[in-house]
């Protein structure tokens, strides 16, 4: 079934549908892919009344999400549904919503469950869970990407017509590229984070996959809401834009590309540089060595403290019950002190204003989202470097405080999927949005 938002909401105005109709064949699709590891939690009928009822007697024309289903990262709560981060001894049910579900019910958004994911949001690659690896929806034996892989793949295999994940590192987007979605990374603080497990809170930005720019574009306008409660929620600040005939744009020099081998990545990236050209663009080749600087802080610099603040008790007290990898990575964490806290700031200080001068001077950045993909036995033989390949594109966006949209960009000969970034200022999603547009042919 065609669950894409603008087709589900005709088909329910002319009455060609129903939502139980929707909903009975999302969980036959459900049962049918089990092998593929997506789901830690999927509703049952008692615990989908209450939303179902919920939209009894109310018009379609009055909710822009009415009937749309979607599912939610393990990390992010839904009322009286287990939270689990993927490590099921930290389970808790929460007594509310996440302040972002909230929103979406509101709208008449039904969520289907809870995703699978790389345990306490930590890793690109989607292997990390004690649920099973989430499976690539093209081929079974690559990587879906992390740590939002379950969001990505159920949206992909139509079980969702959108899902929430989270971003950290490039969570919302590497999966988005895997998968051949558009992945959402707004400015951090405008989706609130309230009722999110923290990876590292002062970054973590609650994202939103989904197959067509329309859907992206509506589930934005619901869930970008200002959060009293969330003491990193920012109001959105709109910049107002307007598309240009010719326009500029920054792409990494070839020197500082990296496909890892990836001939063919490679490739694709080329080619979606000169659609962008023949769209009135023009690409300048610019220092990408500010924007890696940044993105090797994510790991190597305190910001893994955060993450080790957020499980602090978990990890202390019972290290035996979190991932290997996932514990390895944290762990590093514990020691790390206010010097390297501060020498890190006036790095990131320092490459902030580059990155503003960029900004000013093009209108947007492309990048490759990944420079390849692997498949998950080489992810598990050699977990932390190809992760870390995976973040060379990704890992600095948070840090450098700016957007980004991830989007499809062709194919591989075997099939799997390609994708580019398009990155911008903090609350220049409507550029984004715009040039992604074009770029689409949408």
């Amino acid at each position: 079934m065609n669950l894409n938002i603008k087709d589900l909401r005709a088909k329910y105005l002319s009455g060609e549908t129903t939502i139980k109709e929707v909903v009975s064949s999302i969980f036959s699709k459900i049962e049918q892919t089990k092998d593929y590891n997506i789901w830690i939690y999927t509703l049952n009928d008692e615990e989908l009344k209450p939303y179902l009822k919920n939209l009894e007697n109310k018009n379609p024309k009055d909710l822009p999400l009415y009937g749309i289903p979607f599912a939610i990262k393990d990390n992010i709560d839904l009322v009286n549904i287990p939270t689990t981060a993927a490590c099921p001894e930290f389970s808790y049910t929460p007594k509310k919503s996440a302040f972002v579900v909230e929103k979406l019910i509101q709208a008449g958004a039904i969520p289907i469950g809870k995703t699978n994911l790389d345990q306490f949001a930590t890793g690109l690659v989607g292997t990390r869970s004690p649920y099973g690896a989430c499976k690539n929806s093209i081929n079974k034996d690559y990587i879906s990407g992390g740590s939002s892989s379950g969001s990505a793949v159920s949206v992909a295999l139509e079980m969702a017509s959108f899902s929430l994940g989270t971003d950290t590192a490039g969570s919302g987007r590497i999966p988005a590229a895997f998968n051949n979605l558009i992945g959402l990374k707004a400015t951090k603080g405008v989706i609130s984070t309230s009722g999110v497990v923290p990876a590292c809170r002062s970054l973590d930005c609650v994202t939103v996959f989904a197959k067509e720019l329309d859907s992206i574009k509506e589930v934005f306008k619901v869930a970008n809401a200002y959060d009293e409660e969330d003491i990193y929620s920012r109001h959105y600040e709109k910049v107002e834009f307007e598309e240009k005939a010719k326009f500029s744009f920054a792409i990494p020099k070839k020197e500082q590309l990296k496909f890892f081998g990836d001939e063919e990545a490679k490739n694709l990236f080329d080619e979606a540089v000169k659609k962008f050209e023949s769209l009135g663009g023009k690409a300048f080749e610019i220092d990408y060595e500010p924007f890696n600087e940044s993105a090797n802080l994510l790991y190597s610099g305190p910001w893994v403290t955060e993450r080790f603040i957020a499980i602090k008790e978990v990890i202390t007290k019972t290290p035996q019950i979190v991932e290997q990898t996932v514990r390895k990575i944290i762990s590093s964490g514990e020691n790390i002190n206010a010097i390297n806290y501060f020498e890190s700031e006036y790095i990131l200080k320092k490459n902030r204003k580059k990155a503003e001068k960029l900004f000013e001077e093009f209108d947007f950045m492309l990048t490759p989202t990944t420079g390849t993909i692997y498949k998950i036995e080489e992810v598990n033989n050699n977990p932390i470097e190809l992760n870390t390949n995976l973040g060379y594109y990704t890992n600095y966006m948070n840090l450098l405080d700016l957007s980004a949209i991830a989007v499809p960009a062709g194919f591989r000969k075997n099939g799997l999927p390609f994708g580019v970034t398009v990155v911008a200022k903090n609350f220049e999603e409507e550029k984004l949005l715009s040039y992604t547009s074009k770029y689409l042919g949408v």
